[in-house]
């Protein structure tokens, strides 16, 4: 067992669970943005994408996102929403690890933001929890009228909720845990001991005290302080981490095949348009030959269920490097980027036992054999320079560490090359 999460094992087992809804137990960017836009306008729906970006973007809060988002549901029958709703699958583990805690005696709570409060009922039913709080949907001769309101909207709301829930059962914040994903989540910290981040954004990365990614069974052993089975890189991870790798092989074959790195962009553009278009299908149910196939195998919780960003920001990522930086600055910044990256999440996940302190989500170890790795891809490009390889290599591991809202395959290699084009 890893030092953070013997610490955490060690703990007081916690008498109430809270469980954050979206991205936890089920897709977090599915339901409303894919299963329920189905129903609606396709300028409702870009309404509603504009809505969830702004919010993830910081620029607006969650609560007017919602606002924004239920609006465009005006006139939609609750029955046929609530339809759509039970379509969701729930994320790989989370019937198994409720069963679980529910031996264990503890109860369970469900607090969700974005879905309303029927609806979480129904979720906390199946699963067999003893609270479950969602935002209030206004209906009107059984159609919404786009209006919301509760609560769980508001800035501090989910911790209003706990609060009410504690007093109730008379806990206190060392009786209760947290398992949660992004900052909307943030005011309940202070309500509970024990703060485990899944799949977490930047800031929960930070603040959580254990971060889990991919099972959703993984976090039962740190909240009853049962022994954790030896840790293994699942088949997608392995599938997924080796593309991220192979990435490599751009720089290499454009200097092999003397191409022009703008026909380079040009290519990676037309296959990512490819693949956004391949993965909308699939959402939609459609299967694209070989494309569905390689997004499924190399998808990981919770993409399995929503359309998978990832590759996007991964082809965003070099293009935007091959643009900016001349080579061979951006041949050696996609080489630390690609081999570094992948290697650090593979090393990280297998034998990684030192969390890092400000991202949770990170192992020492594998940051540090990403370093070696990616030194190693960027002297191929600049053999003359290997003190230059290692700064950029050290500067692109460090923004790997790093939690930021941005995501890496963007800041990686453009530090990365900014770094080495700065440096004489």
């Amino acid at each position: 067992m890893t030092p953070d999460k013997t610490l955490l094992a060690l703990r007081k087992k916690p008498r109430l669970i809270v469980f954050d809804v979206e991205g936890v137990l089920i897709p977090k960017r599915r339901y409303l943005l894919f299963e329920a836009s189905r129903r609606i306008s396709f300028v409702s729906l870009l309404k509603m994408f504009w809505a969830g970006f702004l919010y993830e973007s910081g620029l607006i809060s969650l609560e007017k996102a919602l606002r924004r988002i239920y609006r465009q549901l005006h006139g939609l029958a609750i029955s046929d929403l609530f339809q759509l709703y039970k379509k969701m699958p729930l994320l790989q583990g989370v019937k198994e690890a409720f069963k679980q805690l529910k031996k264990t005696g503890c109860k369970t709570a469900l607090i969700s933001s974005g879905l309303p409060q029927s609806f979480i009922e129904d979720l906390a039913s199946q699963l067999g929890c003893d609270y479950a709080f969602g935002l209030d949907l206004e209906v009107v001769e059984g159609r919404l009228t786009g209006q919301i309101g509760g609560d769980v909207i508001k800035p501090e709301g989910k911790a209003l909720v706990l609060k009410r829930i504690q007093e109730k059962e008379g806990l206190r914040p060392q009786d209760c845990a947290l398992v949660a994903d992004d900052r909307n989540n943030l005011p309940m910290f202070q309500l509970c001991t024990e703060r485990i981040g899944y799949n977490p954004d930047f800031l929960l990365a930070y603040k959580s005290d254990v971060a889990v990614k991919g099972d959703f069974r993984e976090v039962v052993p740190l909240l009853t302080g049962n022994p954790i089975e030896s840790r293994s890189v699942s088949g997608r991870q392995l599938i997924r981490e080796t593309i991220h790798i192979a990435g490599f092989f751009v720089p290499a074959f454009t200097v092999y095949w003397s191409l022009n790195r703008y026909f380079v962009v040009l290519l990676i553009f037309v296959f990512t348009t490819v693949y956004i278009m391949s993965e909308l299908a699939r959402m939609l149910g459609v299967n694209v030959p070989v494309m569905s196939t390689i997004t499924w195998k190399a998808t990981i919780q919770p993409e399995i269920y929503e359309f998978a960003t990832a590759p996007i920001f991964f082809a965003l990522g070099i293009m935007l490097t091959l643009l900016l930086f001349p080579p061979p600055i951006s041949y050696a910044s996609i080489a630390i980027f690609t081999l570094g990256d992948g290697s650090a999440t593979l090393v990280g996940q297998t034998i990684g036992s030192h969390a890092i302190y400000y991202n949770k989500g990170k192992k020492a170890e594998g940051t540090f054999f990403g370093f070696l790795l990616a030194s190693l891809g960027a002297s191929v490009f600049m053999p003359t320079n290997p003190l230059k390889a290692l700064a950029g290599a050290a500067a692109g591991m460090i923004m790997e560490s790093l939690p930021t809202p941005i995501n890496d395959n963007i800041t990686i290699p453009l530090a990365t090359g900014l770094t080495l084009l700065l440096l004489p």
